[in-house]
Formats: structure tokens, sequence, C-alpha cells
């Protein structure tokens, strides 16, 4: 089997032999468009048909008004070709009008469940993949689906059809001939057979090497100061362009590919059409073919010339699609593990109490054979804060993650109020739990926005004061106060402003369970002592479980947990600790200073 490729968990045999089961596995999203999509065929099988009639008319001109010199027969015929052409263009207009709003519909739709279905998915997940995969994923791919849906497909029932009927015509009108021309079929299905064997195999490479390069893009934008500050644009920038370079040589090895099958394409019906010529001239001077059918016959098989030329492009754009379908469906196979259970049920905030505990917890991540957490027994009561004290590795942000189930635990369970969570609807839950994170992820929207993310209900006054405990006024002196656009990953903030902020957005919606993972790490010492005396009034309102790593933030616990290697090892008073626990006293006289603690991590 290949190996596993970067930031994209899905081994490459696994996708290669379902292209076209994927590509039909999308039908659903067709089927809005059903209706649409067969007036479509109806307005192109009619423009072929007026297209097609018009080689008639015209053997009838030659051989009728032409041969007798009737004017009046002339007028009428070309009259009628000339009304064949109109009828022609007005449907191939109202075809490509319905096809672009209909093929739009589609991939808004597709792109649109594909959002919803990452939203469902496990942090796991997302911990596995780039994001730039996933990018291009809803991106591109859904491009290349959306053109062979829409104009692909179409075309490849559209030009099946014409060549067919273009075929039995020229039967019609001298069989040994139109046999040659329908025997032209095979080579052209040899052709076609080895080219999308071919084609798939280099349109899947080229689509997994965009999502690489989308994602080092990504990760090149978001680390920008840290690259600058290291001085490693040379070696980024070496590492860029030898990725474009990949892709820049698959892309040239699909067009050269393309081009050879297309020169082929151009050949068969070229060298069967000269035949047909030299043949067909010598009928007619041996007067077993007419002038006029000659033209019919001709003008007929140059009909042929688009369907053949295209059917390279149609391939290549099926092919295309069905490596994005498999690429997509990557995505959307994947499981949502943390769902609602079936008998899961809503719990009103009224009537939470706050008792939070841990039965004999465990916990591994997917695809590890090692426990991060092993054991854990542990309650914290209604209204008591409890700290999490450890060391780097200790589990204490793991621990955290298992309270809104943005993971869930592998054994044991973890109950409030004596319910598990795991009984509770996910977003009951997470409305009950208000988190914040170390490391704060603000969006690319306003500061008001970001704040009642939790809470949308949230009036001026509820805002206010959460801002105020926070210490976050600043966002008032922003050049727009609240309504200010933040930019991405808020990163138009300093590190302790973006993590006042999500202080303020955690209290803000009033929760049951207050879950904070060192979020003062980034905040001087003023402003710190500052938030931690407006935290104490909050604190005493609700159940809290805090990852701290000094002194000062441990001082806002009832209780303080030691974890050592994914265990509780001690549990008391941060005093009684002190004094007893020589692993406790090791792990505090080893935190940083002030000016270094935005470094630490759990």
């Amino acid at each position: 089997m290949p190996a596993q490729r970067d930031g994209d968990p899905t081994p490459r045999a696994a996708v290669r032999s379902r292209p076209l089961r994927n590509l039909w596995r999308l039908r659903p999203y067709l089927r809005p468009y059903a209706g649409q999509f067969c007036w479509l065929l109806l307005a192109g099988l009619a423009a072929t048909a007026a297209s097609l009639a018009v080689p008639l008319v015209v053997q009838r001109v030659v051989d009728g008004p032409i041969a007798r010199q009737d004017a009046d027969g002339l007028l009428r015929l070309g009259a009628l070709a000339l009304l064949l052409g109109l009828a022609e263009a007005v449907l191939i207009f109202i075809r490509r009008w319905t096809q672009s709003s209909s093929s739009v519909g589609m991939e808004a739709a597709i792109r649109a469940d594909i959002y919803a279905h990452l939203q469902r998915l496990p942090a796991g997940f997302h911990d596995r993949w780039h994001s730039g995969q996933l990018l291009s994923r809803a991106i591109s791919d859904l491009s290349v689906i959306r053109r062979f849906l829409s104009f692909g497909l179409f075309f490849l029932v559209l030009n099946v059809a014409t060549y067919v009927a273009v075929v039995v015509l020229l039967i019609r009108l001298h069989a040994p001939l139109g046999l040659l021309v329908a025997a032209s079929a095979v080579p052209l299905f040899l052709v076609s057979r080895r080219f999308a064997r071919h084609y798939h195999a280099a349109s899947r490479r080229m689509q997994d090497q965009q999502g690489d390069v989308a994602t080092l893009v990504e990760e090149t934008a978001q680390g920008l100061r840290t690259m600058k500050a290291y001085g490693r644009g040379p070696e980024l920038a070496e590492r860029f362009a030898g990725r474009a370079r990949a892709l820049h040589d698959t892309g040239i090895g699909k067009a050269r590919l393309l081009a050879r099958t297309s020169a082929l394409f151009d050949l068969v019906p070229n060298l069967t059409l000269g035949v047909v010529l030299v043949c067909g001239a010598a009928l007619a001077a041996r007067g077993t073919l007419s002038i006029g059918e000659l033209v019919a016959f001709v003008s007929l098989q140059l009909m042929l010339t688009w369907p053949v030329q295209s059917l390279g492009w149609i391939i290549a754009n099926g092919q295309e699609a069905a490596t994005a379908a498999d690429r997509i469906q990557e995505v959307l196979d994947a499981p949502p593990t943390i769902v609602d259970a079936p008998h899961a049920a809503p719990l009103p905030r009224a009537a939470v109490r706050g008792r939070l505990r841990f039965e004999e917890v465990s916990f591994r991540y997917p695809g590890s054979a090692d426990e991060v957490l092993r054991g854990i027994e542990l309650t914290v009561e209604p209204g008591e804060t409890l700290a999490l004290v450890g060391a780097t590795g200790a589990g204490k942000s793991t621990l955290l993650s298992l309270v809104p189930r943005l993971h869930d635990v592998t054994g044991g369970r973890i109950t409030l109020d004596g319910r598990d969570l795991r009984e509770l609807r996910l977003g009951s839950l997470r409305r009950l739990v208000g988190v914040a994170f170390e490391e704060p992820t603000l969006f690319s929207m306003s500061v008001w926005e970001n704040l009642t993310l939790g809470r949308p209900d949230a009036d001026e006054e509820e805002v206010r004061a959460a801002l105020a405990l926070a210490q976050a006024d600043f966002a008032y002196d922003l050049p727009w106060g609240l309504a200010t656009r933040v930019g991405e990953q808020g990163l138009s903030l300093s590190g302790g402003q973006r993590q006042r902020l999500a202080l303020a957005r955690a209290v803000l919606g009033r929760p049951a369970v207050l879950v904070l993972d060192d979020p003062l790490s980034a905040l001087d010492v003023q402003t710190e002592a500052l938030v931690e005396a407006a935290l104490r009034r909050v604190l005493r309102e609700t159940t809290a479980l805090l990852v701290v790593h000094r002194p000062s933030t441990v001082a806002l616990a009832d209780r303080v947990a030691l974890l050592d290697g994914g265990r509780i090892v001690a549990v008391g008073r941060h005093s009684e600790l002190l004094a007893t626990v020589p692993a406790y006293r090791a792990v505090l006289s080893a935190e940083p200073s002030a000016g270094e603690r935005g470094l630490v991590c759990s």
C-alpha cells in the first residue's frame, strides 16, 4: 500500500477503486434539478435535430431547385434552412441560461452539506487533516464536479445521441459509407479507454498536490510573524517552490496526455472523412451517388467533428470529477463520532445544580495505543472551583476538553448532576458549559459577534458587564467600537486582548460549568490581578475547572488536583498540598516567570 500522504489520512489505494461509485453517490444533488435537466436535454436534442435537418435541406436544394433552376423552390428551402438555424440559436440560448443557474445551485447545495458535515466531525478529525486539503475539496473540487454535472454529463448524453443519429442518417443515405463511419468508433473507444485510465491517476495526483500547496500557503500566512522572526523566508519559499514545481509538472503531464489523445481524436475522423470524400467522389462520378447526397453525407459527417473532438475534454472532465468525488466522499464518509445518543435529552439551565463528577475516566486519542488519562476519579461540587496543576503533557487540557465533549471518554464516564454527559443533547450541554482556551480563537467578524458567539440574544448591558469583568473595556476604544472587525484569528489584537475577549465570551453565556484553560497566561501582572479579582465574583456562582500554571491563579480555586502521567495523584487545598506533596511544590516552583509564561502550554 502506498505511504500515507502528509495532511491526507486516507491511503491512496482506498480511493482509486471507487471513482464512478463515488460520483454516482452525488445523484441526490441532481434530483431537485431533474426537471430542469430533462428540459435541457429536450432543448439540446431539439437544437441537434434542427442542425441535422439543415444538411438534408441542402441535399434537397442541390438535387432539386439548383439542378432544375427553380428559383421559387430555392427561396422556400432557403427560408426553411434559415428558420432551422434561428430555432437552433434560440434553443441553445435557453439551454445555456438554464444550465448555468442549475449548475451553480448544485454546487452550492453540495458545499453547504460539506460545511455542515465538517461542523459535526469531532476535533480529532480536524487535528489529523490539514485545512488546506479541506479547503481545496470545498472549493476547487466542487467546481470540477459542477462543470461535469452541468456541462460534461449533458454534452456526453447529447453527443452520444448526436453520433448515433448522424450514423443512422449516413447509413440511410449510403449504407457502405455509413458503416465505414460507424466502424471508426472502434479505435475511438480504445483510445478513450486507455486515456481515461491514465488521466484519472494524473487528476488525483494533481488535486492532492493542489491541496498541499493550499495548506502551505495558509500555514505561511498564519505563521508569517514566526517565519519573519526566525528569518526562514527563503527556506519556506524554496519549500513552496518545490511543491509548486511538482504541481506544475503534473499539470504539464496532464496537458501532454490530453493533447496526445486529442490529436488521435482529430486524426481518426479526418482519416475517415478523407476516405469518404475519395470514395464518395468516385461513386458520384459513376452516378451511384447524387451530388446532393454526397454534399449531405459530408455535411452530416462534419457534424461528428465536434462530438468526437469534445470527447477528450468530456472524458478528462469526467475523470477529474470522479477524483474530486473521491476526495469529497473521503470527508463525507468520515463518521461524526460525537453525536446525540438516541435517548439524549436537553437539560434546562434552571435545572442544573452543577455537580461535576469524573468516574474512572480514561482517554486515548484515535489511532494511539497510549492512554493520555487513566482512572480519573474526581468530583467538583456545585459552586466549587477546582484547579488542575501538572507538568507539561500531564493531560490537563485533554481533561478539560472532555467536559464540553470536544472529545469523548474512551473509558468510564463524566456526569453532571448524576447524568452522563453522553445522555444530554450536545447543543444543550455546550450551552451549559463555558470555555476559554489558553490560545483563544477569534473569528473574522466584529467584536460584538465574537463575544455573543455562544449567546446571540445577549443585550448591551450583559456584554458591557462581561467586558468589564474580563478587563476588556479596550474594545470600546477600537476604531468602530464593538462593531470593529478583528481580522483573521484576531491577530490585529495583542495576545492579552484576545484572551480577555475570549474570557468575556465564556462568562457572557452565564454557564453552569466554566472551563478555563489557563486563560490569563498572556496578561501582564497588573491586568492579571484585576481580572482575577473580578473572576472571583463569577466563580462563586458557578462550578469551575481551571488549568493553572502560577500560584497567583491557584489562589482562585477552592481545591487543587495534581495530575501526573495522566492520573490524579493528589487532591486538596493549595496550602495542604504545598506542605505535604513534594511533587506539587516541584511543579509550582518550575513555573515560568511573568515574562516567560506566554510560552507555557499544557
